[in-house]
């Protein structure tokens, strides 16, 4: 059957389609995985969709041979990507049990399929339309940049599991094109079928879920309450054997609803003037209540309030002016404020309390207000935002640019307060120790031990005491301490460090040594400070041990939950460059006597692998940089995602007119990405710190302004590269989206090396370097234009 000529806008919208739901697909699974699995795991799922994007771009070869018309076979692919959609969202929330090697296994193979799948389709495309490669590549990354925006819309209206089956529908939607294209009735119609009959269940899962996530790390989810959000699934449940309410944050984390049942029956409101022994002691006989027994009556910002204990103490020690800043708003607003108003006693609507809902660095960034305690207990989960999926876990909460933050906005007579896990030997409170000491100095406190107060709960076995660390804008007078020692002897603590106090453990040591860089270096963890150039607070395992930690670490510890992400990310650094030979040889086997028989051809596809190592570097860089900026990561995930891909896409556009066949002005344009990038990298931190006050519809617009010029250049090396090759030899345009595609996967997980090990400023500087090694590829590769024997063999011919 001869395939019918169509016109190019429905190839173009099936690309736009194709890629969209690819995107939507990757980000959705990253939220899935951050539930069912550990967000560790998260890093997986993103190597997983690069990884078969990749292959898929190889068996194209095979599809391409196959002998049904074009259409009919991306009509075909898109289709069964719908039913493979479904099953690889079926394996995953089907895991009862915590992950072994042989489930680990099947859900890497059912999660790539779908997405190697979609590699064979967006290669055959993009290989069969080279002659408008600049505008087919336009489409593909116009329709990534609206998978990206959409996440935010159906994560918020659907939860994740509907908005993979939103995916299919999405697939469902493409194949019904690609068959009228071929015109095939029957097949047109089948799709449309399968669309509608996804869409039912969508609607009915929305009501009574059938396909839900019913268990997460191991264990049964028991929520009474679940909603989603772009970066949480948040779930309420009922633990009335401890009579209170329980938030609880990707199945995971937790924080309870203040107040237990048993306090204060019967009333709509709770009276913090009149406490029983009791509720005394559960609010102001604790660690966290430390800040608020030594400063009584302060003026008091808590980040990250949850729940609302450390309100309730603030509350109780006679506070009347509180703003607690929450980052997520179904925990501020639609548990305490709505759904379970009564239970917290209208907590949150107090007149003396005032929730924000931002993240809480850039609420004190942009704050004119100073406060007498700034508090954050235990402000982390394990979850990953879609955005904190490539951005690993960094916390600008806790850096000692953030600390400087802090004591700039503390009263003279102020303190922080933050709650940590205590583990024996200390890691994340004495890092606190590192931050706090190094933020003094930088403003004008040399004398670190007279400002710092530490204070000790519950043993350090299994999951941690909490340390309780108060760090002082002044150095703490006699009186504060004594109070200190009174909390503690009340509420049988430990004073691990007190001003004047002497003690033989690493907290006096590192605040009294002379030299506390070699005592950073020496130490069992790594516990220097952090900065918002390398925020990765939690990953305290010195490189040099990280053999000995996978091997005797507790697999049942806090401790473990967060430091297994950093082995694991060598081992993922190991599995791309596999999947980047792999791609790399496996061509050859499925090409034989069509290889190219210049040597220039071959080399020439290492320009894809580094252009694409290149991108990927630098988006990431980009997002991590934004986070702040934009006061979310959600925001910093949509507004660089959406700017790359759409500035890339009109660079992609432009790149016949601008780029053309002049290997001249590949090369400037290939230098250009470099400079622009490494300019960008040097100057980015120090202007988005003056442009910190500006309202958030402007900061948004200043980001788009920001990245497009460089993406615009970074969208023409791509299509010009493939349009060079083709000329060359067609049957290699395929390899070559391939390697493009699998540089990715090895390009997303050494971007978050870099970022751990190097920086963020580094990684962009990085990224522009192997686009500089993609200038090199074209400055020596020079090939006969008698290269290709069969240019456009077997292409289907599209009436503009």
């Amino acid at each position: 059957m001869k395939t019918p000529p169509t016109h190019w806008p429905q190839v173009y919208l099936c690309v736009f389609l194709t890629t969209m739901a690819t995107l939507l697909l990757e980000l959705s699974l990253t939220r899935i995985f951050s539930v069912v699995f550990y967000y560790h795991l998260v890093f997986l799922a993103i190597s997983i969709a690069l990884f078969g994007l990749g292959l898929g771009g190889v068996f194209s070869y095979v599809v391409a041979g196959w002998k049904e018309p074009l259409f009919i076979k991306l009509g075909r692919l898109s289709a069964l990507n719908c039913f493979l959609v479904v099953g690889a969202l079926v394996a995953i929330i089907l895991q009862k049990n915590e992950l072994t090697s042989w489930n680990l296994a099947m859900v890497y193979f059912t999660t790539a399929l779908p997405f190697f799948v979609s590699g064979a389709i967006v290669s055959l495309a993009i290989s069969e339309t080279i002659e408008n490669v600049s505008r087919v590549y336009f489409y593909d990354l116009l329709g990534a940049a609206a998978g990206c925006l959409l996440l935010i819309r159906l994560l918020d209206l659907f939860g994740g599991p509907n908005t993979v089956i939103a995916v299919a529908v999405i697939f469902a939607a493409a194949a019904a094109v690609w068959y009228s294209m071929a015109d095939s009735v029957g097949g047109r119609a089948a799709c449309v079928t399968l669309a509608l009959i996804l869409v039912a269940l969508i609607t009915a899962n929305q009501y009574h879920p059938i396909v839900d996530i019913r268990y997460a790390k191991g264990k049964a989810i028991a929520d009474v309450y679940t909603r989603w959000n772009t970066f949480s699934r948040i779930g309420v449940r009922d633990l009335k054997k401890e009579g209170r309410y329980e938030i609880v944050i990707d199945g995971d984390a937790s924080t309870a609803i203040f107040p237990n049942r048993d306090f204060q029956q019967g009333s709509d409101t709770f009276d913090f003037d009149h406490l029983t022994p009791e509720v005394h002691h559960q609010l102001l006989e604790q660690g966290p209540a430390l800040p608020y027994v030594v400063r009584p009556r302060a003026k008091t910002l808590i980040i990250g309030p949850g729940g609302g204990w450390d309100v309730a103490r603030a509350l109780a020690s006679g506070s009347h002016d509180i703003t607690g800043v929450e980052i997520n708003p179904i925990i501020a607003e639609t548990v305490m404020q709505e759904r379970y108003k009564a239970a917290s006693r209208g907590l949150y609507l107090r007149p003396d309390v005032h929730i924000q809902i931002v993240d809480g660095r850039a609420f004190v960034r942009r704050s004119s207000e100073k406060y007498q305690i700034l508090q954050a207990t235990l402000v982390d989960t394990w979850a990953s935002t879609a955005a904190g999926a490539a951005a690993l876990s960094e916390n600008n909460l806790y850096t000692v640019d953030a600390f400087r933050d802090y004591l700039q906005h503390l009263t003279s007579d102020g303190m922080i307060a933050i709650t940590r896990w205590g583990f024996d030997p200390p890691r994340e409170s004495l890092r606190l120790m590192s931050l706090a000491r190094e933020a003094l100095r930088q403003i004008g406190e040399n004398e670190a031990w007279r400002h710092v107060m530490v204070g000790r709960e519950g043993s350090t076995e299994g999951f941690g005491a909490r340390d309780t660390v108060l760090i002082s804008r002044q150095p703490f007078p006699q009186e504060d301490i004594e109070r200190a020692q009174g909390l503690f002897h009340a509420a049988g603590m430990q004073a691990i460090y007190l001003p004047g106090v002497e003690v033989h453990n690493p907290f006096y040591e590192l605040l009294h040594t002379a030299n506390p860089e070699e005592f950073e270096r020496t130490y069992t963890f790594d516990i220097t400070p952090v900065t918002d150039n390398r925020p990765f607070f939690f990953y305290t395992v010195q490189p040099r041990d990280l053999l000995e930690f996978v091997k005797h670490a507790s697999h049942e510890s806090e401790d473990y939950k967060i430091n297994r992400a950093v082995p694991l990310l060598f081992n993922l650094m190991a599995v791309s460059l596999l999947a980047t030979l792999l791609v790399l040889l496996a061509p050859p086997l499925v090409l034989g006597t069509r290889l190219p028989k210049h040597r220039g051809v071959m080399g020439f596809l290492l320009y894809f692998l580094f252009i694409g190592t290149g991108y990927i570097l630098i988006e990431v860089g980009l997002i991590q940089k934004f986070v702040l900026f934009l006061e979310h990561p959600v925001y910093a995930l949509a507004v660089v995602i959406f700017s790359m891909l759409v500035s890339s896409g009109l660079g992609s556009f432009a790149s016949r007119t601008l780029v053309g066949k002049q290997e001249g002005r590949l090369i400037k344009t290939l230098g250009c990405v470099a400079l622009l990038g490494s300019l960008l990298a040097l100057v980015l931190s120090s202007l988005l710190t003056t442009l910190v006050g500006l309202p958030l519809p402007l900061k948004i617009a200043m980001t788009v302004v920001l990245i497009a010029p460089l993406g615009f250049v970074m969208g023409m090396p791509f299509p010009t590269g493939l349009q060079r090759l083709e000329e060359w030899h067609a049957p290699s345009v395929r390899w070559a989206w391939s390697l493009n595609a699998a540089s990715s996967v090895l390009g997303s997980v050494g971007a978050l090396f870099c970022s751990i090990y190097l920086g963020l400023t580094q990684t962009l500087i990085i990224g522009g370097l192997f686009y500089l090694a993609a200038l090199g590829v074209v400055a020596r590769v020079r090939i006969n234009a008698e290269a290709s024997p069969q240019p456009g063999a077997g292409r289907v011919v599209l009436a503009k």
